[in-house]
């Protein structure tokens, strides 16, 4: 076994066998070192206190980004960025997360994890942590980031501080932009309270005095228009010099009046719920789901409420009457002292006027196979061709499928999106090769979360353009990414393909690392074709060549490749096993990565966000560090690194997930790099993740994670950065 070459499809149940029949021997290959692992075989691997909750896992990623805005090697709106991500990330982990353990509570269907907490129980726990991170943020807004943005010359002008120039000019904003659109909605019998949208601005009115009809009820609502922004920058004549700005809700408070005339308000404070924005559409049960989902979109808005934030200079009986009409529990509340929608921070971040407190442009590089080649198609041909976004351009990947629209030697195109942006060159290329004459079928995925709206438009716009529209498979959300092109050459059918760990999204490709193949490898490509006749229309699994996939051969090539190792360190060789994802949650795969462990395999897990494996366990997982990458990219990519044996190591990229719902309920691909300086380069690209103490966080067994510094005598090492100077091109400032 020592000489093992890459796992095939056909060879999956005799590694299996092979790994089981070695692992009583494990115990007797251990160093002296590793004596604490050969109680092993006594340690239960099911203990629930082996594992992470994923919720509670997922609030520590969160916590990794909120400590971004305190990064002062961070340029200052970049920090400011980072703490708005934060307020994001928690807007969709209650519409989601809490919402989904609130509705198992809500229907008697609780179900614990292999962590063994109940939802009510993590419930308990998520609140007093968000509670303890809402308060440090609004402290780390208000006392740090604040100040510092107006020492740049960055303001953001309190009531309290407005001079009568701007108070002149509010007072004019208001009447002209303002009043004319707002409705206040006053709280009597007949006007019950309205149904709010979720997410939406509001304001909470107190009120003396009696109206034209009588009525005295003393409260009212007032929603803020969507389409108003919720800062607005005052000229500069009128709040002097630099960047000024002053809140919406500034402007509300201070002519609350003017809205209630020949009334009194007492007080008016700002207001925002949070409700659950998860989709409940069975598409078993429905016969046309774009239609469902359309239903469905609408009622999104208006879903159950899971959590209220109000302004902290609410008072008590307000708070009450606002948790009663949305039948939350104090837990649930969330007092701020500042604005209750600081996501609509975000347009300050990208300031033209402060480009030095932003990160420096860069970029995106063109590999030299592509830039002096005038065929793309002879350029893959040649070579295969491995891409890192945002590194290295995602406009090849863009060209590839312009050219074959063009191209009159393509006959085919077939393509999955899971998520592409509303406005997509890779759709416009598809929607020119339609009306080009060419077969173009796109596998859409409909119910990509919060995409939805977009995928649905952008399913219509192909469709009339001509190309054949499939939504995938029912029971299972469609996350491969993959092109099939058929061209003719020389009288005979030749494929192309990609391959890729992100999403074909343009926008996304500057802001997320992600490997991308451009190959016209035969075999591959026929796989990546079968998958396709797979999707599209209906039969047996189909049998691959190199391509594994989700939810056929994924999870057992991934288990066998773990065991390989294990198998390996028992018998005495190196073995090693290097993994980076977005996630691992799958108890099944952190018990094969304990299992390795426990046989003496070094395992380092890249994992950005929630990991329920406790590393650093002995005797159970002290032979596995887990670290994440937090830094000016969002790292996306899925790489799956195993030693094998010296000259023969194994590399795979997915688009996969160590998570139940990617390996077992969705459509994903996983395939293998076999060019040995590709696969040279990639683990050399994993090693600088592995070597940076700057932007990486270690993975504690209590879960909480350590910000690695470096320590006396020792460079500084930011991966993302030696891979930007050493990929990218730096833009330089020429005036």
């Amino acid at each position: 076994m020592s000489n093992a070459g890459p796992i095939e499809p056909a060879q999956l149940a005799e590694h299996t066998t092979e790994a089981a029949e070695t692992a009583a021997a494990v115990s007797n290959t251990l160093t002296p070192d590793e004596s604490c692992a050969a109680l092993a075989p006594l340690t239960n691997l099911d203990d629930s206190s082996l594992y992470i909750h994923r919720e509670l896992s997922q609030l520590q990623f969160n916590i990794r980004v909120l400590e971004q805005a305190l990064d002062e090697s961070t340029p200052l709106l970049e920090r400011l960025k980072f703490l708005l991500i934060f307020s994001s990330n928690l807007d969709e982990f209650f519409e989601i997360r809490v919402a989904g353990l609130k509705k198992q509570i809500t229907f008697a269907r609780e179900q614990a994890d292999a962590d063994g907490l109940q939802p009510h129980q993590a419930l308990a726990r998520i609140a007093e942590l968000v509670h303890e991170q809402v308060d440090r943020q609004y402290q780390i807004l208000n006392n740090i980031l604040l100040p510092q943005l107006a020492q740049q010359d960055i303001r953001f002008i309190r009531r309290r501080k407005w001079t009568s120039k701007i108070k002149a000019w509010v007072k004019a904003y208001f009447e002209e932009e303002i009043a004319p659109i707002i409705t206040p909605i006053g709280l009597d019998p007949t006007h019950p309270f309205p149904l709010l949208v979720n997410k939406s601005l509001n304001f909470i009115v107190e009120l003396e005095g009696i109206d034209a009809f009588g009525r005295d009820s003393g409260l009212a609502i007032l929603p803020a228009p969507r389409l108003l922004p919720r800062i607005i920058q005052v000229p500069e004549e009128i709040g002097g010099p630099g960047v000024n700005y002053v809140f919406l809700s500034s402007m509300i408070h201070a002519h609350a009046d003017d809205l209630f005339h020949g009334m009194s308000v007492k007080g008016c404070y700002q207001f925002r719920l949070t409700r659950n924005a998860d989709l409940s559409v069975d598409a078993e049960d429905v016969e046309d789901l774009a239609r469902a989902l359309r239903g469905e979109l609408y009622s999104r808005r208006f879903g159950d409420a899971v959590r209220l934030e109000v302004a902290d200079t609410c008072p008590a009986h307000l708070v009450d009457f606002l948790l009663n009409q949305f039948g939350l529990s104090t837990a649930e509340l969330y007092q701020v002292n500042g604005p209750v929608n600081l996501t609509r921070l975000f347009s300050v971040t990208g300031l033209e006027s402060h480009p030095h407190l932003q990160f420096a442009p860069f970029t995106p590089a063109i590999p030299k196979a592509l830039q002096n080649s005038e065929n793309i198609f002879q350029a893959i041909s040649k070579s295969d061709i491995l891409l890192y976004h945002p590194f290295e351009s995602f406009t090849p990947v863009i060209d590839l499928l312009r050219r074959a629209a063009k191209d009159p030697n393509v006959v085919a195109i077939k393509q999955t999106l899971y998520r592409a942006g509303a406005n997509s060159e890779i759709v416009d290329a598809l929607v020119d090769a339609a009306r080009n004459g060419k077969e173009v079928t796109v596998v859409i995925e409909l119910r990509a979360r919060f995409d939805e709206e977009s995928n649905l438009a952008l399913a219509g716009r192909l469709q009339a353009a001509g190309a054949v529209v499939i939504y995938g498979v029912v029971g299972f959300k469609t996350h491969a990414k993959i092109v099939s092109i058929l061209r003719r050459e020389n009288g005979n059918f030749v494929r192309y393909a990609h391959l890729g760990t992100g999403n074909y999204h343009a926008g996304n490709a500057r802001l997320y690392t992600d490997y991308s193949l451009l190959t016209a490898d035969p075999d591959l490509c026929e796989d990546v074709s079968k998958l396709f006749s797979q999707l599209i229309g209906m039969g047996k699994t189909l049998r691959m060549k190199k391509l594994f996939h989700a939810p056929f051969t994924l999870r057992k090539t991934l288990l066998d490749l773990i065991a390989r190792e294990a198998s390996h360190a028992a018998e005495g060789l190196d073995a090693r096993i290097i993994i980076k994802v977005n996630a691992l949650t799958d108890a099944r795969m952190i018990k094969a990565l304990y299992k390795a462990s426990q046989a003496g395999v070094k395992i380092d897990l890249i994992v950005r966000g929630m990991c329920c494996l406790r590393p650093g366990i002995a005797g159970v997982s002290h032979n596995i560090q887990v670290r994440s990458i937090i830094g000016q990219l969002l790292e996306h990519s899925r790489v799956f690194y195993f030693l094998n044996s010296p000259g023969d190591e194994q590399l795979l990229l997915s688009s996969a997930d160590w998570m139940e719902r990617n390996l077992d309920k969705r459509i994903e691909t996983c395939f293998p790099i076999e060019n040995k300086k590709m696969i040279a380069r990639v683990k050399k690209e994993l090693e600088s993740y592995l070597d940076d103490n700057t932007h990486a966080w270690l993975l504690q067994s209590d879960g909480s994670y350590q910000h690695l510094q470096p320590v006396t005598d020792e460079s500084a090492n930011n991966a993302q950065a030696q891979l930007l100077e050493k990929l990218s091109i730096p833009l330089i400032d020429v005036s």
